[in-house]
């Protein structure tokens, strides 16, 4: 046996008997418990946000074989060939050093020049930060401009990164309720009666994650209005924007007095199918460009390089093959909508993103959604999140992802058939 097989079966010993080994045990030291030796408390910022509520729910059905999985909002797709190919010429050609703090030149222009089809334009030298993933970007802004104290509106249901995220800022976050009723619009009467107009920044998210609500012209230009009249700074978290079905996507930043208060966030995770390659983007004016560049260089330096080769192929390359995902994607929305509404439950038709969340309220158990998961989970295999996984507003929906195949999708729909019969 090696040295390091015979230390791997002590210490694989040592934890089922419930000690770790100290420095100190080759000198007759007594050895201690794990939680003797342990000398680190979480700070309260931390032990006061709970687990997520996503993984928690799911580590009961990865223990399945069984299981058909609607919860988590990954993209069944492989990421596109040339961007692929673009990331294994780069590690074949050893680029393998950091880029520039903000990102690959080239792709910063890239980004640039792709943005304006939505009627954004940035400089990309002052105004366009590459991340770690669309989460840094969210995680930057929120560090970046909110002091201890300062309220952060959130509508809810909501992602389920942004409440911590203001909590590990030392923010405050305000909820501010979406209906169903609405098709989970958000309007200046929710944000009124909320308290929003007190508030310091406003998170939007639309297309939504997880209603896949979206908004359109009027609806953005109202809550605009609301933000000036009340002097928000936004993030804007459009990282779905390129998977709208009706319409065209809206953004904030694009109304009359916004662009100089909002933070644009996107990325490649979702449109482009590259979740495990981690590259997201922020735009913004360049002194807020310029704070959460500042944040990210001493917490990341720069984005994986890998994967910024891998962007820049896939913005030149790929809107064939994003456009092809994107009417895969309508084609089963639409098909888990209308098996939902034959089913009897009530959901909004989704605008954009790859979710629906269709009200269970009235056939789960005591209207608890979360109950209703967990039955339908271990009498069927079908995994869906509860609604209040993203905040109160989701009590009493559940949170199914049409990011799976389709014959999966017809599956899981005749499982909840059976289930609710």
């Amino acid at each position: 046996m090696s040295g390091n097989e015979d230390r791997s079966e002590r210490d694989d010993r040592s934890e089922r008997d419930g000690r770790v080994e100290s420095d100190g045990g080759a000198t007759g030291e007594p050895s201690r418990t794990a939680g003797e030796q342990s000398r680190f408390a979480a700070a309260d910022r931390v032990t006061s946000v709970p687990p997520s509520g996503i993984r928690e729910f799911f580590e009961v059905a990865e223990n399945r074989d069984d299981v058909i999985s609607l919860g988590v909002g990954e993209p069944d797709f492989t990421a596109p060939w040339p961007a692929r190919s673009a990331a294994i010429e780069s590690l074949e050609r050893g680029r393998t050093s950091y880029t520039a703090n903000r990102g690959m030149p080239d792709l910063r222009r890239a980004i640039a020049e792709r943005v304006t089809r939505y009627d954004q334009s940035y400089d990309p030298d002052s105004e366009i930060l590459v991340t770690t993933g669309a989460s840094e970007a969210v995680d930057l802004a929120f560090r970046a401009f909110v002091n201890p104290g300062d309220t952060v509106a959130l509508p809810t249901p909501t992602y389920v990164s942004y409440e911590p995220g203001v909590r590990f800022a030392g923010g405050e976050p305000l909820a501010v309720h979406t209906r169903h009723e609405d098709d989970w619009a958000l309007t200046p009467e929710a944000l009124r009666e909320a308290g929003a107009d007190e508030a310091d920044v406003l998170v939007l998210c639309y297309p939504n994650n997880p209603t896949g609500a979206t908004m359109d012209a009027d609806e953005m230009d109202a809550v605009a209005d609301f933000c000036r009249r009340h002097d928000l700074l936004v993030v804007a978290d459009e990282i779905y924007a390129a998977l709208t079905y009706e319409g065209d996507h809206q953004s904030v930043a694009t109304r009359p007095g916004m662009r100089e208060r909002t933070v644009v966030i996107n990325g490649f995770s979702k449109a482009y199918a590259m979740t495990g390659l981690r590259l997201g983007y922020a735009m913004g004016p360049e002194p807020a460009i310029d704070a959460m560049t500042k944040v990210h260089q001493y917490a990341m330096l720069s984005a994986p390089t890998t994967a910024q080769h891998a962007a820049l192929a896939a913005i030149r390359r790929c809107d064939d093959e994003v456009e092809r995902m994107r009417r895969e994607y309508d084609r089963r929305r639409r098909y888990v909508v209308s098996r939902l509404r034959e089913l009897g439950l009530e959901v909004a038709e989704p605008g954009g993103a790859f979710y629906a969340f269709p009200r269970v309220a009235d056939v789960a158990p005591e209207g608890d959604a979360r109950a209703f998961a967990t039955d339908l989970l271990e009498a069927e295999g079908v995994a869906a999140v509860p609604g209040t996984a993203f905040g109160a507003g989701g009590e009493g929906h559940l949170r199914m992802s049409y990011a799976t195949g389709l014959d999966d999708l017809k599956e899981a729909m005749a499982r909840l058939e059976r289930f609710l019969s």
